[in-house]
């Protein structure tokens, strides 16, 4: 079993893969579209990925206002996780993403990466830091279920 992580943006969706014993996350791609309302071609990757990797999760980024409150990033991606239920028919969980492109473009500077090819890498690298987040929640639950 492994889960997916995705960034989803206005043109591309950042993709990660946990790897089987769910402790870490890997970037794979980034899917890109020349328009914010074609999903088709994107969706149907993301299938090809699924069956390619076992995937049984799927984790999409929730992108809240700092404040807590949702816009219309938020919108759209409740959207879109309602299209992916029900074109893959595996569970799709919000995970807060407040600052995972802030923390990916830090890591991105830290390890050198120069700014004009930073674009290229930030939404793998956020979707890392998305699914990580996840994975890392989950192996805290189970430590602390384990105590009870």
């Amino acid at each position: 079993m492994r889960i997916m992580g995705l960034d989803f943006g206005s043109k591309t969706v950042g993709v990660a893969i946990s790897d089987p014993l769910l402790i870490t996350a890997q970037g794979i791609e980034i899917i890109r579209r020349k328009d914010e309302n074609k999903l088709r071609q994107t969706l149907a990757r993301i299938e090809e990925l699924i069956v390619e990797y076992e995937v049984s999760k799927i984790v999409l980024g929730f992108p809240k206002n700092m404040n807590d409150t949702l816009g219309e990033r938020a919108a759209l991606s409740l959207e879109f996780q309602d299209k992916l239920e029900r074109r893959t028919g595996l569970p799709v969980v919000m995970w807060d993403e407040r600052l995972t492109t802030v923390a990916a473009d830090k890591a991105m500077m830290e390890a050198g990466i120069r700014r004009e090819h930073r674009k290229e890498h930030v939404d793998k690298i956020a979707a890392i830091f998305i699914l990580q987040g996840y994975l890392d929640y989950l192996a805290g639950k189970e430590e602390r279920e384990k105590e009870l």
